[in-house]
């Protein structure tokens, strides 16, 4: 069998029973029905033929071939680690943990909201300050994201300051994203004290990027006197021996967790962390996880303050964060776990100890060091570089050239003793016995981080192994059942493409490794950017922007520039409908666009009345307008060119959010159907996975004549962080010029073994999978909006408004009660209010479909009840759904159905049942007694 008949759930029996009942001969005439002419690609799509998932996986290792695996000592952010072979096939390669989605059910999500609340735990104690939240996306954004912090809470600054020692891809992010909401940026070395006044606050380097320390207590005490904030980026693994900057002070502390286990990866996917102060909590960026309880009164956890979470607050947003990088967050965190305080000190104080014994040598030679205060970076200055590089990387070794005459070498954790005789005679010097170079007075750490239990107990491989077991048990992953969510596309990732990640010559890549050694990468990234330019009908396309949310940063900031670059500084007003995705507002924000929402017609379709009325309103000032097609309500518009046509011909550009792509995939193309620029969900429709909230990649695509705008490179040495980016150019989006490069070989080999005819297969399939649903239950939940010939797109939105009316029933008592079906829920009052919205994918059978299907059949039973009055909505299992097991067999069951009804509410599930660890969770209880790190053991003691 060929690979798209793989990764379809209906065979061809199966497909002739569901378009028997939607009444189609063939998927073909569905689609035919479903998606409008006027929008359908003009021609088809060039792209290879098909690959097999053998011959998809040996041209990537023809491409891993192509590139040489250095042994890395550059640094700049990106450090040498080990991954634990248990965490590395027990989390990153297992299904139960990467096929998650983000934890908006939290009953169904205990496992990981525990390894992401152990991370939150671990930067707490690392930084000491209370609060941290569950990951960010990337050093140089989180960096952004902290001076966006500090902007808010000093609202009457409007300049800040940046330590012109932190890493170069930090500096000119931070700047751009600074100038961006237009804050004035100051970059200079904080160690010469901080002049000037109107601050929001300054970024402080503890370490230095090359190196060197300084204590940072008198610049944060300034700063603080003087009513600005004080944030600093740490290397976390240097805090296991340096003072946490919360005990000098620090507001805010951020960095990368990279080298606690998680690869190089070529620059990414790695979880940046953020630590607050008490009074900033409510004000930070990402998501928190918090402890709640539940129905019966046990610990729970659960994403907490949800109304921070950016796609709810739209317009309103302090950042667009959506997918962070939660399955790396929970690497990281299970790195800590499994190494402990002492294992961790243990590989701290080798690091020190190797750069130390280096530093010794080469000072012993006469050689200049820039510090003799460092941690694992140890730079060289008076040296000819170029040359120091060039024989070093002869012999296998990749080192940092800063300018013409100094050299950084940065020790990792997998470094030697031989490879510091290696390095040292490099440099004309020969390395002797151990040395030891202290750390500047009063910056040594004056206790153990990490004393929680939970780093305490789990360091042999079988206790890591049942408890990375324990954690995935508790948690519903694509791996035991449909995740039938609407506009998230969780559809299979395929094994064949999942696989080729952990391979060294990918995954052991630093991100700024020289071209000559890095032709197997840009060779797939060349390809795969070609194939989803081709595939959208755009120009371009540039994979740099690590999430969705950051493609649509990226691709609003190409069209500000656009218009800045010829003249129209006024086009500042983006128009946006009431149905888009809520990051799109929040993006907007951010590129400091003014947003006017445009209303949604009856039939669920942009409302061209309206969109005319703020058009004439709007006028000259119209930047753009952002489209989600098909749109949230499920629906092809056939009007969007109009749409489109009306942007135009007011002088503004569309944007159309490409996170419905796999409805559109092999069907129709936004860069010919009026778009501009869109952005593509890789973790959505290209199969990369969700891993229980992120990694995610969000590609932008553009027209002609905004190839000029994409993104750039964030090291390029030509750039100039102190001036701000000429408007003539894109600016950088995150910390390297290829994003999260680390994971595009899953979308490379989905897109090579699919080819043209199996992507359309794919969306064909979404499309009737959709249908089917549709059909089958809106007889039961009234299906909100529908398009020709009453048909939806990849996704439908059940109305339960009348229902909740009638019986008291609402959308999330469904969803609650879906959990016992062993579902996860679809999604939750979005985009309106009362309603789920599902997604079924084209990865899921007749045989799953029907069993969704039956469920909710069941529970609409069970409503009915409620409504013919035979039980109280008080009284009703939908109710007090969800049970656990241990809830079953209480003997205290004082509820008015039977036990039989609560657990198994249908035959099969007998067979294959599904308990939660947890009831339904108190979320105002949470909301009001904010916890956000690991409660002691004892609060799980089950006979409290």
């Amino acid at each position: 069998m060929n690979f798209i008949s793989r990764h379809l759930g209906p065979d061809a029996t199966e497909r002739e029973q569901m378009l028997a009942k939607l009444g189609y001969d063939s998927v073909e005439d569905l689609v035919d029905a479903a998606i409008p002419q006027k929008i359908r690609a003009e021609e088809s799509l060039q792209l290879p033929e098909p690959l097999s998932e053998d011959d998809a996986q040996a041209k990537l290792r023809s491409y891993a071939q192509h590139n040489q695996v250095l042994k890395s000592f550059y640094g700049q952010g990106f450090s040498d680690t080990l991954t634990p072979a248990v965490i590395r096939r027990g989390m990153l390669e297992d299904a139960g943990w990467y096929t998650a989605y983000t934890p908006y059910q939290p009953e169904i999500s205990q496992g990981r909201l525990e390894a992401l609340l152990n991370f939150q735990t671990m930067i707490q104690s690392l930084t000491g300050l209370p609060i941290a939240n569950a990951s960010l996306l990337d050093e140089a954004s989180a960096t952004a994201e902290a001076v966006g912090l500090m902007s808010r809470a000093v609202k009457k600054g409007r300049r800040v300051v940046l330590d012109s020692r932190l890493h170069p891809q930090v500096l000119t992010v931070a700047a751009e994203r600074a100038r961006a909401i237009e804050l004035e940026v100051e970059i200079t070395d904080v160690r010469d004290g901080i002049v000037g006044e109107d601050l929001v606050g300054a970024v402080i380097a503890y370490t230095g990027t090359e190196g060197d320390i300084f204590d940072p207590r008198s610049v944060i005490e300034e700063l603080q006197t003087r009513g600005a904030k004080a944030a600093v980026v740490a290397d976390p693994l240097s805090l296991m021996l340096l003072e946490a900057p919360g005990e000098m002070g620090a507001d805010i502390v951020l960095g990368s967790s990279q080298r606690f286990g998680v690869p190089l990866f070529f620059g990414g996917p790695h979880a940046a962390f953020m630590a607050v102060s008490e009074k900033l909590k409510r004000q930070m960026p990402g998501r928190i996880v918090g402890v709640s309880k539940d129905a019966d009164g046990r610990p729970a956890y659960r994403l907490a303050l949800q109304t921070r979470e950016q796609h709810i607050r739209r317009e309103r947003a302090t950042s667009n964060i959506c997918t962070a990088q939660a399955l790396l967050a929970n690497v990281a965190s299970m790195y800590a776990v499994y190494h402990g305080p002492q294992g961790l000190e243990d590989i701290a104080k080798r690091v020190h100890t190797l750069a130390s014994s280096f530093a010794q040598a080469v000072k012993d030679a006469g050689k200049e060091l820039v510090s003799e205060e460092f941690f694992d970076t140890v730079t060289v200055a008076g040296v000819d570089a170029a040359a120091i590089k060039s024989a070093l990387q002869e012999a296998g070794y990749l080192v940092r050239t800063i300018g013409d005459d100094k050299v950084s070498v940065s020790f990792g954790e997998s470094a030697t003793q031989g490879d510091v005789h290696v390095l040292a005679d490099a440099f004309g010097a020969k390395a002797g016995d151990e040395a030891d170079f202290a750390f500047p007075e009063g910056v040594q750490r004056s206790e153990q981080p990490l004393q929680h239990e939970i780093f305490n107990t789990i360091h042999s491989e079988t206790q890591m192994m049942r408890y990375l077991r324990k954690l995935a048990d508790k948690d519903l992953a694509l791996d035991r059942t449909m995740i039938p969510l609407g506009s998230c596309t969780m559809k299979l990732n395929p094994t064949a493409a999942m696989e080729p990640i952990s391979w060294p010559e990918f995954a052991n890549i630093h991100p700024y490794a020289p071209e000559e050694t890095t032709a197997g990468w840009r060779e797939l990234i060349d390809e795969l950017e070609g194939w989803l330019a081709e595939l959208t009908g755009y120009a371009k396309v540039s994979i740099q922007p690590n999430a969705g949310s950051q493609g649509e940063l990226a691709g609003l900031l190409a069209i500000r520039r656009y218009h800045v670059a010829n003249g129209d500084n006024g086009r500042d007003v983006v128009l946006i409908p009431a149905s888009a995705h809520g990051t799109n507002a929040a993006s907007a924000t951010l590129a400091n666009l003014r947003v006017a929402v445009v209303k949604t017609a009856d039939d669920g379709s942009i409302d061209l009345a309206d969109l005319d009325a703020k058009i004439e309103q709007y006028n000259e000032h119209i930047a753009g307008i952002m489209i989600t097609y098909p749109s949230t309500h499920g629906v092809f518009d056939p009007e969007v060119r109009d749409v489109c046509d009306k942007i135009h011909a007011a002088g503004g550009q569309v944007y159309i959010d490409g996170a419905n792509m796999n409805a559109l995939t092999g069907w129709a193309r936004p860069g010919q159907f009026g778009g501009d620029v869109s952005h593509l969900n890789l973790h959505k429709t290209f199969t990369i996975p969700h891993g229980g909230g992120g990694p995610g990649v969000g590609p932008v695509g553009v027209a002609e004549h905004l190839i000029p705008f994409l993104p750039t490179n964030a090291a390029d040495p030509e750039l100039d962080a102190t001036e701000a980016t000429p408007v003539g150019q894109g600016v950088p989006i995150t910390n390297t010029q290829y994003g999260s490069a680390g994971v595009l070989p899953i979308s490379w080999a989905y897109l090579a073994m699919a080819g043209a005819n199996g992507l359309a297969d794919a969306s064909s399939h979404a499309i009737l999978g959709a249908n089917y649903v549709a059909h089958e239950l809106n007889d039961s939940f009234p299906v909100l909006y529908t398009g020709n010939k009453g048909l939806v797109a990849h996704e439908c939105i059940l109305d339960l408004r009348e229902l909740t009316d009638k019986s008291g029933v609402t959308a999330a008592d469904v969803a609650k009660r879906l959990i016992d079906f062993g579902f996860h829920a679809p999604t939750l009052a979005f985009p309106v209010a009362g309603t789920l919205m599902v997604e079924p994918t084209e990865s899921e059978d007749l045989g799953e479909l029907d069993r969704f299907i039956e469920a909710m059949r069941t529970i609409r039973a069970e409503i009915q009840e409620i409504i013919d009055g035979d039980v109280a909505y008080e009284d009703s299992v939908v109710h007090h759904a969800p049970f656990t097991a241990v809830s079953l067999i209480n003997e205290d069951w004082d509820y008015k159905f039977d036990r039989e009804k609560a657990a198994y509410p249908v035959n099969s599930l007998r067979l294959n049942k599904y308990f939660p660890p947890v009831r339904r969770l108190d979320e105002a209880y949470g909301d009001r007694n904010l916890v956000c790190s690991c409660p002691p053991p004892e609060a799980f003691d089950i006979e409290d």
